[in-house]
């Protein structure tokens, strides 16, 4: 009989988005076939550090990595080091061996599922650092990861791509603090009503907020700057707010639309994740045209970003004019059984444990691709 595949799957990590990651993780560890599949759990602590082995339960009612690492599981997560081999192997350190040198390392990891949201795992840094150890990962690569991360980025390829967007405005940590009554004229100007303020690079509606009036700015645009060095600012419409799954690798497909009704006035952190308020409708109660529209160009938006894998495309529908608005994509979006993107599988046909298994191949098959890539160049050949 094959050995079954080694998956590592890594989460936590040093994001505003941490304790969403380990809900996910939780998930996938309890979805994931043992049958098919050896799992190997690595926690990443807020401040950094790789452990291996850790159970993602206890960490839900509030206990420490450190504390939740499986006894005579592995402790660290290392490089290879035979130099003939590659990847990412976790090594252990046996109570009962004292004098073995502190390290035993195990057989590498044959795919990795980075169940990371926000910075330092969604944005293409993990990425680069499998990319270097040639493991295979599920998920979009480096560049897609980026993109998808910076909304500003995004924004302008959409725009490249013809893909209708709701207008936007970035402003810079360095120009607010320099000058911020100068920055929220220009705000102001641009957009004389109320708007939306969204760090460039964050998840989960971490930093979000919406200044209804000008006395309010200068307080949300300094919250949104506390999470990234850039922030991005639209004017607030009066909308539906819609959501598409797309998965696949170059020849994407997209699940059925749902909806996202908010239990606060917009779907902030809070009511994603503490409130429990918030409703979602799968199938979205939208006509037929329209939820053919949203996952063209869910697809569309996909493609243009170069993603793989997966990614959830949210889109605003306007209330007044029924225009639709692709408003960002969300490379490693929640994945609890409950969370959009699995549930909104789940009604097209492919339930979460059939996901996951579907992800994973993309993975294998995206770096059997590019293995494929001649990595070396020598004017005789």
């Amino acid at each position: 009989m094959s050995e079954k595949l080694r998956v590592g799957v890594i989460f936590g990590g040093r994001s505003g988005e941490h304790e969403v990651s380990i809900a996910s993780a939780a998930s996938v560890l309890k979805a994931l076939d043992a049958d098919k599949y050896e799992v190997v759990p690595i926690g990443i602590t807020g401040e950094g550090h790789w452990l291996a082995g850790v159970d993602p339960q206890p960490l839900l009612q509030g206990a420490t990595m450190e504390d939740a690492v499986q006894k005579g599981e592995a402790t660290a997560v290392t490089m290879t080091g035979d130099p003939t081999s590659r990847g990412l192997v976790p090594v252990e350190s046996p109570d009962d061996d004292p004098d073995a040198g502190g390290q035993h390392p195990q057989r590498p990891l044959d795919i990795v599922i980075p169940v990371l949201h926000g910075t330092y795992g969604e944005d293409g840094t993990l990425q680069g650092l499998l990319e270097m150890a040639d493991v295979a990962y599920a998920g979009c690569g480096v560049l897609g990861a980026a993109l998808g991360m910076d909304k500003d980025k995004a924004k302008m390829v959409f725009r490249t791509a013809g893909l209708p967007i709701v207008d936007w405005l970035t402003i810079r940590r360095v120009e607010f603090e320099r000058d911020p009554e100068a920055v929220c004229a220009r705000i102001a100007e641009r957009f004389p009503g109320a708007v939306f303020v969204k760090p460039a690079n964050m998840g989960s509606s971490v930093g979000v907020g919406k200044a209804h009036n000008a006395e309010e700015l200068p307080g949300v645009v300094a919250e949104a700057l506390q999470f990234d060095r850039k922030a991005i600012v639209e004017p607030a419409i009066n909308c539906r707010e819609l959501e598409c799954g797309v998965l696949g690798n170059d020849e994407p497909i997209a699940s059925v639309v749902g909806e996202v009704v908010p239990s606060n006035e917009f779907y902030d952190y809070r009511a994603k994740y503490v409130d429990n308020a918030s409703r979602l409708y799968i199938p979205a109660e939208i006509p037929p045209e329209t939820m053919e529209t949203l996952r063209r160009l869910a697809v569309d938006a996909f493609l243009a970003l170069d993603l793989s894998g997966l990614a959830r495309v949210d889109f605003f529908l306007d209330k007044d004019s029924g225009q639709v608005y692709l408003n960002e994509v969300n490379t490693m979006p929640g994945f609890t059984q409950i969370s959009m993107y699995p549930k909104l599988w789940e009604a097209s046909g492919v339930p979460y444990p059939q996901l996951l298994d579907r992800l994973i191949q993309l993975g294998l098959e995206r770096h059997a691709e590019k293995r494929r890539n001649r990595t070396r160049y020598s004017p005789e050949e």
